[in-house]
């Protein structure tokens, strides 16, 4: 089945109309209970409106085409993305850190609480059904920016939720600073995730491998591959976005025909697009007396 590209902008374009629906909602919901806790909760959702917004661009511009400029196409956008998201749900941890500590123990003031709540609980359940969304089409088609959108999406889903039960809490027991302590708990949650949407974006543009066991599987595929091939070596495979470039050297019998390697070389770029559709694959031949000590021979 050939892949929808443009699912994930779709999806991008969507996370941004539910983005400015629920900063909305929350809006209303502070104003309604002037409560800090909720209003905090609604500045956060304006850097996820900008984050859903950054992303959607970043996507935009990644599905272009190759061109002559950026013959590996434009999809490493994304990863730019995604570090600025990962950085935004790491200060919005702090931020939310920040807050907890500065109103340890205050009681807020919730005037109009039911119709608040019930409103910011409609917002919330909104960004949950646009988190899972947002993972699913990301894990799909392999969109760093779709994955750390999805998890900015979740935190604030995690925010949400800390400020109800935090509030539950203290409310029924009194002690106002247990919701300061949920809160912190909530804010090291998303601190971490974020510190790792950051570390995969930085993956992606410094070019990191394929793990070991993706790259074992590819080298599988090339050892299966029978006379006159005698090894291979140098394999390097790495992502970009949802692309997958893949070379290595191959070494075959001195006398092997240019026509014949050249075929063994199209069986082998097919067995690769067959177990990871639309993999770019470059295959350097070269004769036996090149063959490499330390390079996989077959067995």
């Amino acid at each position: 089945m050939t892949p929808d590209r443009g699912a994930p902008l779709r999806a991008g374009v969507i996370s941004v109309g539910v983005g400015v629906v629920v900063l909305a909602l929350k809006i209303l919901a502070a104003v309604w209970t002037a409560s800090l806790i909720l209003l905090s909760d609604a500045l956060e959702s304006v850097v996820n409106v900008v984050a859903a917004a950054v992303a959607a661009g970043a996507i935009r511009y990644g599905s272009r085409p190759a061109d002559s400029n950026h013959p590996w196409g434009h999809a490493k956008i994304e990863y730019f993305s995604a570090g600025i998201e990962g950085t935004l749900v790491a200060l919005a941890a702090v931020t939310i850190g920040w807050q907890a500590v500065v109103r340890f123990g205050q009681a807020p003031r919730l005037p109009l609480l039911g119709a608040g709540l019930a409103v910011s609980l409609a917002a919330t359940l909104a960004n949950l059904g646009l988190s899972q969304y947002l993972a699913r089409v990301a894990r799909r088609h392999r969109s760093p920016a779709l994955e750390v959108d999805a998890l900015h999406v979740r935190s604030d889903v995690w925010t949400s939720v800390a400020a109800y039960l935090g509030f539950a809490v203290a409310w029924f027991s009194g002690r106002w600073e247990l919701d300061a302590i949920v809160a912190l708990a909530v804010a090291g949650h998303i601190l971490i995730a974020g510190l790792r949407a950051m570390r995969t974006s930085f993956g992606g543009l410094m070019d990191e491998g394929l793990p070991p066991a993706e790259r074992a599987e590819i080298g599988a595929l090339v050892a299966a591959e029978g006379p006159p091939v005698v090894e291979y070596h140098d394999l390097r495979a790495r992502r970009t976005g949802a692309d997958l470039f893949v070379e290595f050297h191959l070494v075959v019998a001195g006398a092997t025909a240019v026509l014949a390697a050249h075929e063994i070389c199209d069986r082998l770029e097919a067995a690769v697009r067959e177990r990871h559709p639309g993999a770019h694959v470059t295959i350097h031949v070269e004769p036996e007396g090149e063959a490499q000590s330390g390079a996989h021979r077959r067995a």
